[in-house]
Protein backbone atom coordinates (compact mmCIF):
# COMPACT_ATOMS: atom_id res chain seq x y z
CA UNK A 1 0.00 0.00 0.00
CA UNK A 2 1.39 3.47 -0.85
CA UNK A 3 2.42 5.73 2.01
CA UNK A 4 -0.26 8.20 3.11
CA UNK A 5 1.55 11.52 3.27
CA UNK A 6 0.61 14.67 5.14
CA UNK A 7 0.20 16.43 1.80
CA UNK A 8 -2.37 13.84 0.69
CA UNK A 9 -4.29 14.26 3.94
CA UNK A 10 -4.20 18.03 3.50
CA UNK A 11 -5.46 17.82 -0.08
CA UNK A 12 -8.39 15.58 0.90
CA UNK A 13 -9.24 17.80 3.87
CA UNK A 14 -9.27 20.88 1.61
CA UNK A 15 -11.67 19.11 -0.75
CA UNK A 16 -14.05 17.75 1.85
CA UNK A 17 -13.62 19.79 5.05
CA UNK A 18 -13.62 16.48 6.92
CA UNK A 19 -11.53 16.00 10.10
CA UNK A 20 -7.90 15.19 9.40
CA UNK A 21 -7.94 11.76 11.04
CA UNK A 22 -11.05 10.83 9.05
CA UNK A 23 -9.22 11.89 5.89
CA UNK A 24 -6.22 9.75 6.84
CA UNK A 25 -8.46 6.75 7.55
CA UNK A 26 -10.27 7.19 4.24
CA UNK A 27 -7.00 7.43 2.29
CA UNK A 28 -5.71 4.33 4.05
CA UNK A 29 -8.88 2.41 3.22
CA UNK A 30 -8.67 3.62 -0.40
CA UNK A 31 -4.98 2.66 -0.75
CA UNK A 32 -4.13 6.28 -1.47
CA UNK A 33 -6.74 6.75 -4.24
CA UNK A 34 -7.93 10.34 -3.74
CA UNK A 35 -11.25 9.96 -5.60
CA UNK A 36 -12.08 6.75 -3.78
CA UNK A 37 -11.19 8.35 -0.43
CA UNK A 38 -13.51 11.27 -1.16
CA UNK A 39 -16.26 8.78 -1.97
CA UNK A 40 -15.66 6.95 1.32
CA UNK A 41 -16.00 10.22 3.22
CA UNK A 42 -19.25 11.00 1.43
CA UNK A 43 -20.61 7.67 2.61
CA UNK A 44 -19.48 8.27 6.19
CA UNK A 45 -20.20 11.98 6.49
CA UNK A 46 -23.16 12.44 4.16
CA UNK A 47 -23.64 15.56 2.05
CA UNK A 48 -21.15 17.65 4.02
CA UNK A 49 -18.20 16.20 2.14
CA UNK A 50 -19.73 16.62 -1.32
CA UNK A 51 -20.77 20.22 -0.62
CA UNK A 52 -17.32 21.15 0.61
CA UNK A 53 -15.74 19.44 -2.37
CA UNK A 54 -17.58 21.83 -4.69
CA UNK A 55 -15.86 24.86 -3.19
CA UNK A 56 -13.36 26.63 -5.40
CA UNK A 57 -10.48 28.84 -4.36
CA UNK A 58 -8.90 30.28 -7.52
CA UNK A 59 -9.66 33.95 -8.11
CA UNK A 60 -10.84 35.81 -11.19
CA UNK A 61 -14.01 36.87 -12.97
CA UNK A 62 -16.64 35.62 -15.37
CA UNK A 63 -17.79 38.10 -18.03
CA UNK A 64 -20.61 37.91 -20.56
CA UNK A 65 -21.44 39.72 -23.78
CA UNK A 66 -24.59 39.45 -25.91
CA UNK A 67 -25.40 41.28 -29.12
CA UNK A 68 -28.55 39.93 -30.71
CA UNK A 69 -28.05 36.30 -31.65
CA UNK A 70 -24.35 36.29 -30.77
CA UNK A 71 -22.96 35.99 -27.29
CA UNK A 72 -20.06 34.76 -25.20
CA UNK A 73 -19.17 33.75 -21.70
CA UNK A 74 -15.52 33.90 -20.59
CA UNK A 75 -13.51 33.17 -17.47
CA UNK A 76 -10.31 35.02 -16.63
CA UNK A 77 -8.17 34.04 -13.66
CA UNK A 78 -5.82 35.96 -11.40
CA UNK A 79 -4.01 35.22 -8.17
CA UNK A 80 -5.91 37.30 -5.59
CA UNK A 81 -9.41 38.56 -4.93
CA UNK A 82 -7.98 42.08 -4.75
CA UNK A 83 -6.94 41.97 -8.41
CA UNK A 84 -10.28 40.39 -9.38
CA UNK A 85 -11.84 43.73 -8.38
CA UNK A 86 -9.31 45.83 -10.30
CA UNK A 87 -10.96 48.06 -12.93
CA UNK A 88 -8.30 47.35 -15.57
CA UNK A 89 -8.75 43.61 -15.10
CA UNK A 90 -12.54 43.90 -15.25
CA UNK A 91 -12.37 46.04 -18.40
CA UNK A 92 -10.03 43.51 -19.99
CA UNK A 93 -12.49 40.71 -19.21
CA UNK A 94 -15.32 42.68 -20.82
CA UNK A 95 -13.20 43.32 -23.91
CA UNK A 96 -12.31 39.65 -24.20
CA UNK A 97 -15.97 38.59 -23.94
CA UNK A 98 -16.94 40.99 -26.74
CA UNK A 99 -14.09 39.77 -28.96
CA UNK A 100 -15.11 36.14 -28.50
CA UNK A 101 -18.69 36.93 -29.51
CA UNK A 102 -17.85 39.09 -32.51
CA UNK A 103 -14.67 37.46 -33.87
CA UNK A 104 -15.34 33.76 -33.19
CA UNK A 105 -11.80 32.61 -32.26
CA UNK A 106 -11.24 28.85 -32.39
CA UNK A 107 -9.50 28.64 -29.02
CA UNK A 108 -7.65 30.69 -26.39
CA UNK A 109 -4.52 30.81 -28.56
CA UNK A 110 -6.47 32.27 -31.49
CA UNK A 111 -8.21 34.71 -29.13
CA UNK A 112 -4.85 35.85 -27.75
CA UNK A 113 -3.68 36.75 -31.26
CA UNK A 114 -6.68 38.99 -32.04
CA UNK A 115 -6.02 42.73 -32.42
CA UNK A 116 -7.32 45.16 -29.81
CA UNK A 117 -6.55 48.89 -29.60
CA UNK A 118 -3.38 48.64 -31.70
CA UNK A 119 -2.05 45.63 -29.80
CA UNK A 120 -3.02 41.99 -29.47
CA UNK A 121 -5.00 40.44 -26.66
CA UNK A 122 -1.83 38.70 -25.50
CA UNK A 123 0.12 41.96 -25.46
CA UNK A 124 -2.62 43.60 -23.41
CA UNK A 125 -2.57 40.66 -21.01
CA UNK A 126 1.19 40.76 -20.51
CA UNK A 127 1.02 44.54 -20.10
CA UNK A 128 -1.54 44.11 -17.34
CA UNK A 129 0.69 41.54 -15.66
CA UNK A 130 3.51 44.06 -15.58
CA UNK A 131 1.22 46.82 -14.32
CA UNK A 132 -0.71 44.83 -11.70
CA UNK A 133 2.06 42.49 -10.62
CA UNK A 134 0.08 39.25 -10.78
CA UNK A 135 -0.20 36.48 -13.31
CA UNK A 136 -3.41 36.72 -15.36
CA UNK A 137 -4.84 34.05 -17.63
CA UNK A 138 -7.73 33.61 -20.03
CA UNK A 139 -8.93 30.19 -18.94
CA UNK A 140 -11.94 29.32 -21.11
CA UNK A 141 -14.85 30.66 -23.14
CA UNK A 142 -18.07 29.57 -24.79
CA UNK A 143 -19.49 31.34 -27.83
CA UNK A 144 -23.05 31.29 -29.16
CA UNK A 145 -24.42 32.20 -32.59
CA UNK A 146 -28.05 31.09 -32.58
CA UNK A 147 -31.31 31.36 -34.48
CA UNK A 148 -33.26 31.93 -31.26
CA UNK A 149 -32.51 34.18 -28.30
CA UNK A 150 -29.81 34.51 -25.66
CA UNK A 151 -30.03 35.61 -22.04
CA UNK A 152 -27.21 36.11 -19.54
CA UNK A 153 -26.98 36.40 -15.79
CA UNK A 154 -23.94 37.28 -13.70
CA UNK A 155 -23.97 36.65 -9.97
CA UNK A 156 -21.42 39.27 -9.06
CA UNK A 157 -18.36 38.38 -11.09
CA UNK A 158 -17.85 34.82 -9.86
CA UNK A 159 -20.75 32.96 -11.51
CA UNK A 160 -21.94 33.51 -15.06
CA UNK A 161 -24.64 31.87 -17.17
CA UNK A 162 -25.76 32.13 -20.78
CA UNK A 163 -29.02 30.49 -21.84
CA UNK A 164 -30.16 29.75 -25.39
CA UNK A 165 -33.94 29.75 -25.64
CA UNK A 166 -36.99 30.34 -27.84
CA UNK A 167 -39.96 32.34 -26.57
CA UNK A 168 -41.60 35.74 -26.66
CA UNK A 169 -40.98 36.75 -23.05
CA UNK A 170 -37.36 37.87 -22.55
CA UNK A 171 -37.80 37.90 -18.78
CA UNK A 172 -38.26 34.12 -18.83
CA UNK A 173 -34.81 33.69 -20.37
CA UNK A 174 -33.28 35.91 -17.69
CA UNK A 175 -35.16 34.04 -14.96
CA UNK A 176 -33.85 30.70 -16.22
CA UNK A 177 -30.29 32.04 -16.30
CA UNK A 178 -30.66 33.25 -12.71
CA UNK A 179 -32.12 29.89 -11.68
CA UNK A 180 -29.16 28.04 -13.20
CA UNK A 181 -26.69 30.25 -11.32
CA UNK A 182 -28.50 29.47 -8.07
CA UNK A 183 -29.23 25.75 -8.51
CA UNK A 184 -26.28 24.73 -10.72
CA UNK A 185 -27.81 21.96 -12.86
CA UNK A 186 -25.40 19.86 -14.91
CA UNK A 187 -27.76 19.22 -17.83
CA UNK A 188 -31.13 20.14 -19.31
CA UNK A 189 -32.81 16.79 -18.64
CA UNK A 190 -32.20 13.67 -16.56
CA UNK A 191 -31.37 11.77 -19.76
CA UNK A 192 -28.46 14.13 -20.43
CA UNK A 193 -26.74 13.78 -17.04
CA UNK A 194 -23.24 12.36 -17.71
CA UNK A 195 -22.99 8.62 -17.09
CA UNK A 196 -19.90 8.97 -14.89
CA UNK A 197 -21.76 11.26 -12.49
CA UNK A 198 -24.66 8.80 -12.29
CA UNK A 199 -22.35 5.85 -11.61
CA UNK A 200 -20.50 7.75 -8.90
CA UNK A 201 -23.79 8.64 -7.22
CA UNK A 202 -25.00 5.04 -7.58
CA UNK A 203 -21.81 3.77 -5.93
CA UNK A 204 -22.20 6.10 -2.97
CA UNK A 205 -25.90 5.24 -2.63
CA UNK A 206 -25.14 1.53 -2.76
CA UNK A 207 -22.58 1.78 0.02
CA UNK A 208 -24.94 3.80 2.21
CA UNK A 209 -27.82 1.41 1.57
CA UNK A 210 -25.66 -1.65 2.29
CA UNK A 211 -24.91 -0.28 5.76
CA UNK A 212 -28.64 -0.38 6.57
CA UNK A 213 -28.55 -4.17 6.87
CA UNK A 214 -31.82 -4.51 4.97
CA UNK A 215 -32.59 -7.29 2.44
CA UNK A 216 -31.03 -7.07 -1.00
CA UNK A 217 -34.29 -6.22 -2.77
CA UNK A 218 -34.90 -3.34 -0.36
CA UNK A 219 -31.33 -2.14 -0.78
CA UNK A 220 -31.78 -2.15 -4.57
CA UNK A 221 -34.90 0.00 -4.26
CA UNK A 222 -33.10 2.38 -1.89
CA UNK A 223 -30.25 2.77 -4.37
CA UNK A 224 -32.57 3.38 -7.31
CA UNK A 225 -34.54 5.91 -5.28
CA UNK A 226 -31.36 7.78 -4.40
CA UNK A 227 -30.25 7.85 -8.04
CA UNK A 228 -33.61 9.13 -9.24
CA UNK A 229 -33.57 11.84 -6.57
CA UNK A 230 -30.06 12.83 -7.71
CA UNK A 231 -31.17 13.05 -11.36
CA UNK A 232 -34.02 15.39 -10.44
CA UNK A 233 -31.71 17.57 -8.39
CA UNK A 234 -29.12 18.07 -11.13
CA UNK A 235 -31.26 18.32 -14.29
CA UNK A 236 -32.67 21.76 -15.07
CA UNK A 237 -36.14 20.75 -16.26
CA UNK A 238 -36.79 18.66 -13.13
CA UNK A 239 -35.63 21.24 -10.60
CA UNK A 240 -38.13 23.29 -8.59
CA UNK A 241 -38.15 26.79 -10.08
CA UNK A 242 -36.43 29.23 -7.71
CA UNK A 243 -39.10 31.92 -8.11
CA UNK A 244 -41.98 29.48 -7.55
CA UNK A 245 -41.04 26.15 -5.95
CA UNK A 246 -44.59 24.84 -6.51
CA UNK A 247 -43.71 24.14 -10.14
CA UNK A 248 -40.74 22.65 -11.91
CA UNK A 249 -38.68 24.61 -14.43
CA UNK A 250 -40.22 22.44 -17.15
CA UNK A 251 -43.72 23.39 -16.01
CA UNK A 252 -42.81 27.06 -15.82
CA UNK A 253 -41.40 26.98 -19.36
CA UNK A 254 -44.49 25.22 -20.72
CA UNK A 255 -46.74 27.84 -19.13
CA UNK A 256 -44.63 30.59 -20.69
CA UNK A 257 -44.52 28.83 -24.10
CA UNK A 258 -40.73 28.88 -23.94
CA UNK A 259 -38.16 26.25 -24.93
CA UNK A 260 -34.65 26.20 -23.49
CA UNK A 261 -32.20 24.64 -25.93
CA UNK A 262 -28.98 24.85 -23.95
CA UNK A 263 -26.91 26.70 -21.39
CA UNK A 264 -23.37 27.32 -20.19
CA UNK A 265 -22.39 28.09 -16.61
CA UNK A 266 -18.91 29.12 -15.47
CA UNK A 267 -17.93 29.34 -11.81
CA UNK A 268 -14.65 31.13 -11.16
CA UNK A 269 -11.87 28.70 -10.38
CA UNK A 270 -14.05 25.60 -10.75
CA UNK A 271 -11.71 22.62 -10.67
CA UNK A 272 -8.70 24.73 -9.71
CA UNK A 273 -7.21 24.63 -6.23
CA UNK A 274 -5.14 27.47 -4.91
CA UNK A 275 -1.82 26.51 -3.35
CA UNK A 276 -2.04 26.19 0.42
CA UNK A 277 1.27 27.42 1.80
CA UNK A 278 2.70 25.31 4.64
CA UNK A 279 -0.56 23.39 5.04
CA UNK A 280 1.15 20.02 4.63
CA UNK A 281 3.48 20.84 7.50
CA UNK A 282 0.53 21.89 9.63
CA UNK A 283 -1.27 18.64 8.87
CA UNK A 284 1.83 16.58 9.61
CA UNK A 285 2.25 18.24 12.99
CA UNK A 286 -1.36 17.67 13.94
CA UNK A 287 -1.34 14.04 12.81
CA UNK A 288 1.82 13.43 14.84
CA UNK A 289 0.22 15.06 17.88
CA UNK A 290 -2.90 12.92 17.47
CA UNK A 291 -0.77 9.75 17.35
CA UNK A 292 1.01 10.70 20.57
CA UNK A 293 -2.29 11.40 22.26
Amino acid sequence: MPAITAAMVGELRAKTDAPMMECKKALTEADGDMDRAEEILRVKLGSKASKAASRVTAEGVVAAFIDGSKGALVELNCETDFVAKNDDFLNFAATVAKLVATENPADVAALSALPVDGSTVEQVRTGLIAKIGENLAIRRFQRYDVNGKLAAYLHGTRIGVIVEYEGADEQVGKDVAMHIAAMKPVSLSAEQVPADLIEKERSVAAQKAAESGKPAEIVAKMVEGSVQKFLKEVSLFNQAFVKNDKQSVEQMLAAANTNVKGFTMFVVGEGIEKKQDDFAAEVAAQVAAAKKA
